[in-house]
């Protein structure tokens, strides 16, 4: 796919059953990857939660993905339709440059799945690192975005 190529939405790209296992395995990998990097108090924290996320459902962080995939493409579109309209650099640092407005998209789709979900040890764990969660966010941005637009050319 290339960057002049309007038409291509990021659902297309992404959600096509031949693809998004692979999406998720990236997005899962990205999620590891950032959680691994995280340092000091905060930083164990967010281990703590992690690991405690995982011990509660094995399996849980890919399901979690893979079920909000097509809320989290949604979210992404309006960004990637204009990072298509200006082909300079790469997506990771477009969405690094807007890190509020891209931040608080995907930080819906999992607060309004933080309010839905009927587990009260994931309610718990999350309610606690929301409060941290935005500039966790902002700081995968550019990763999130390297990775999305490899999938999007695959």
């Amino acid at each position: 796919m290339r960057k002049d190529d309007h038409s291509v939405t990021l659902k297309a790209s992404l959600l096509d059953s031949d693809r998004r296992d692979g999406v998720v395995d990236d997005l899962v990998e990205l999620v590891d990857q950032e959680v691994a990097d995280k340092s000091g108090v905060s930083g164990a924290v967010i281990k703590t939660g992690y690991a405690a996320v995982k011990k509660i459902k094995p399996g849980i962080i890919r399901s979690a993905i893979d079920s909000m995939l097509d809320e989290f493409v949604d979210a992404l579109e309006p960004f990637w339709a204009e990072f298509q309209a200006q082909p300079a650099g790469d997506f990771g640092a477009f969405l690094a440059a807007r890190p509020e407005q891209a931040s608080e998209a995907l930080l819906a789709v999992t607060d309004r799945r933080a309010e839905r979900t009927s587990r009260e040890a994931v309610k718990s764990v999350y309610s606690k690192l929301r409060a941290n969660a935005q500039q966790n966010v902002i700081e995968a941005l550019p990763r999130l975005g390297r990775v999305i637009e490899a999938r999007a050319a695959a």
